[in-house]
């Protein structure tokens, strides 16, 4: 009697089927955080679509697996292309240009961080110091209000300055110091954990 074959053909399109819906799921939840990140959602389920699959893609590719516009597909390319987290490649025998997402989640994360800071830190800083040359200049007898004023400035300034050079420091596109952060602060304690259940001392007036 001939064995039955290893392979059921339906158990191979529920996987399949169960591949996708996974990969949806994630495309769908990074869609999402795009809008935390001041990103399109479009842009960032193309970068989510390319990571999840971890294999080159077409525009049309793109397009028909997101059902998005190929206008939409190309403008969130190019900006993806200027974050650094995707690159174009070519497959031998296509002309077609296909797009491949950096799939080291460090290397990605220091492109997020840098990018980041240009769009959001530094033009805050620009701002305080535009800021800081319209107000009035301090010295000893200026008003207390003008002193507080550059104070709060100032303390603004140096509060993201600092954030800014230990994120270049670890996010420096060869540098591998925000994983070694990210580890390090992860060891760190954060607080005295909560007891649940602990019955209190009677011996303190613990009843209640």
């Amino acid at each position: 009697m001939p064995k039955p074959s290893s392979t059921n053909p339906n158990s191979s399109a529920e996987a399949q089927a169960q591949l996708h819906e996974a990969q949806d799921r994630f495309i769908a939840s990074w869609g999402r955080m795009g809008s935390v990140w001041g990103i399109s959602r479009t842009m960032a389920e193309v970068h989510a679509l390319l990571y999840i699959t971890g294999r080159p893609m077409c525009t049309d590719d793109i397009m028909a697996r997101l059902g998005v516009s190929r206008g939409n597909v190309s403008m969130s390319v190019r900006s993806l292309l200027e974050w650094g987290v995707v690159e174009k490649v070519r497959l031998p025998g296509d002309r077609k240009e296909y797009y491949s997402a950096e799939q080291d989640v460090w290397s990605m994360m220091r492109a997020i961080a840098r990018e980041r800071i240009k769009r959001e830190v530094d033009p805050l800083l620009d701002a305080l110091d535009e800021i800081a040359e319209l107000g009035p200049q301090v010295g000893a007898r200026s008003p207390e209000e003008a002193r507080e004023l550059q104070k709060r400035l100032d303390d603004v300034r140096d509060g993201f300055g600092l954030i800014t050079t230990l994120a270049h420091k670890f996010a420096g596109p060869r540098g591998a110091g925000l994983q070694t952060a990210a580890k390090l602060l992860a060891k760190a304690p954060v607080g005295r954990k909560a007891t649940h259940g602990r019955s209190r001392n009677p011996a303190k007036g613990g009843s209640s």
